[in-house]
């Protein structure tokens, strides 16, 4: 096998509109497009036969990296916010050129945060900032302003 590249992390959500205002209206993502998905070649990817999924993909700001979220519709999930230390959690990490910065804005729009910037004092990233903030389904996101060079 030859891995070539990445092309999205996908997220599926509670409330496709309010995680697309989220992504949208807080972090500045723009919205690519937006879709009902009821074909079978996708229930027969994701292995749930009769879903139907409120999609959208969104472009990330100054990547081609992309994030799609998923609303099943049918069946509905239960929600699930894992503790990062749990297998099976996951987060998303975009650079920020000046985190405390980010930090206060974000926080002035109401997000919530698992932590302040934290400056990273150890290892590779010495130098560096870090933080988790939170998705409206609990979903962390770590923003992460490498160090100096």
């Amino acid at each position: 096998m030859n891995i070539t590249g990445a092309d999205h992390t996908s997220f599926s959500v509670s409330n496709l509109e309010r995680s697309l205002s989220f992504y949208t209206n807080v972090l500045g993502f723009k919205l690519l497009w937006q879709r009902e998905i009821t074909n079978q070649y996708f229930r027969d990817i994701v292995g749930i036969p009769d879903c139907v999924v409120k999609a959208a993909h969104l472009a990330i700001p100054n990547s081609s990296h992309k994030l799609e979220l998923f609303e099943y519709a049918a069946p509905r999930g239960t929600p699930a916010v894992p503790k990062v230390n749990q297998p099976g959690s996951a987060h998303l990490s975009l650079y920020v050129d000046d985190l405390p910065a980010a930090y206060e804005e974000l926080r002035a729009k109401g997000v919530q945060f698992r932590s302040p910037p934290i400056e990273i004092d150890a290892g590779a990233n010495k130098g560096g900032w870090a933080l988790y903030l939170l998705d409206p389904d609990g979903i962390p996101v770590e923003l992460f302003q490498p160090p100096a060079r």
